[in-house]
This record gives structure tokens, C-alpha cells and sequence, in this order.
């Protein structure tokens, strides 16, 4: 009996608040008249790139890191390549995720130990996660040639918070 009031009492209270209708409704109207709309994090901010940089990772005596800006790699071991992206007006951690596009699968595939890295069933795609403090506002990620790296076309996209914030298309060539 105890069962039977409590349906009763649900089924009454979902008619009064509208989740159960006595007529049919268009589904159109449901998507309208059920959005409840969530507030927005108090400490969000609008993250916004103020520079996006591409090129070769270059490391002078003093151990700072410059980057030449180009879109031709030279196939070498060794070389270093990757991106550098000015956040405006920001400090602190970043998450960020790094997905990378390749012509065709490498021979292999590194990353340092540690990191939220995976791959693509063909071999062709990365994804790289990342929690990055940036003081400054400055977020960067740099790969290695290593023997099997392939030759053509890649492609990196940059995402904060699901959006993606940089694209950099660049060519790796064989070297001569």
C-alpha cells in the first residue's frame, strides 16, 4: 500500500511541476521549456591568446629557450620543434591538451615519463594532457626528431577548456 502512495504522491507532484505532460508536447518545446540554465564559475575568466608561436626550439649557452619561427623542419635528429602560446593577462596553472596530426604513423612514438599521452589506432594521431604552471602566461610544448619520424605535412591544435586556442601547420623535409 505504502508503494502505491508514494507513486501517487510522485506522479502528482511531476504533473504540477510539469515533467510529466497530459498531452503530448513537441519536442522542440521540451528542449525550451526544460533548459535550466547553470551558472557560469564566479572565477572563470575568458582565456585569450595574445602570441602564438611555431619553429625550431633553440637553447643558447645561458640555457634559454628561443624559438626560430618556421614552418620547414629539417628532418635531423635531434631538432626540436613545438610551439609557444602568450596567454593575456593570465597567471597561474593552465590545463591544456596538445593534439598532433601526422602524415602517416612514426616508427615509434615517446614522451617524457608521466605524461597523459595517447594515440590514435592508425598511429597517425596524438594527444598530449598537461596541467602547466605559467606565470607568466606563457604555455609551450616541444617534440624531438627522432630515426622514423615521417617526412610531409603535421598539424598541431592547441586546447584550453575544450576550445581550441592555436592551430600551426608546418612541414617536416628531408634533409639534403
Amino acid at each position: 500500500m505504502r508503494i502505491w502512495a508514494t507513486i501517487a504522491v510522485l506522479a502528482s507532484s511531476w504533473l504540477m511541476f510539469g515533467i510529466i505532460a497530459s498531452e503530448p508536447i513537441a519536442a522542440n518545446s521540451i528542449v525550451v521549456q526544460n533548459v535550466i540554465p547553470f551558472p557560469s564559475p564566479t572565477n572563470a575568466k575568458q582565456i585569450t591568446v595574445s602570441s602564438a608561436l611555431f619553429g625550431l626550439k633553440r637553447v643558447d649557452t645561458k640555457g634559454n629557450v628561443t624559438i626560430f619561427q618556421t614552418t620547414k623542419v629539417p628532418l635531423q635528429e635531434g631538432n626540436a620543434y613545438g610551439w609557444r602560446i602568450k596567454l593575456k593577462d593570465y597567471q597561474g596553472e593552465v590545463k591544456w591538451r596538445e593534439v598532433l596530426h601526422l602524415p602517416k604513423p612514426p616508427e615509434s612514438w615517446g614522451t617524457d615519463n608521466g605524461e597523459d599521452f595517447s594515440m590514435s589506432a592508425d598511429g597517425m594521431t596524438s594527444v598530449t594532457r598537461r596541467t602547466q604552471s605559467a606565470p607568466d602566461g606563457v604555455i609551450e610544448n616541444f617534440w624531438t626528431i627522432t630515426p622514423g619520424d615521417p617526412v610531409g605535412k603535421h598539424r598541431i591544435e592547441v586546447y584550453i577548456d575544450d576550445r581550441l586556442i592555436s592551430t600551426f601547420e608546418f612541414e617536416i623535409i628531408p634533409v639534403k
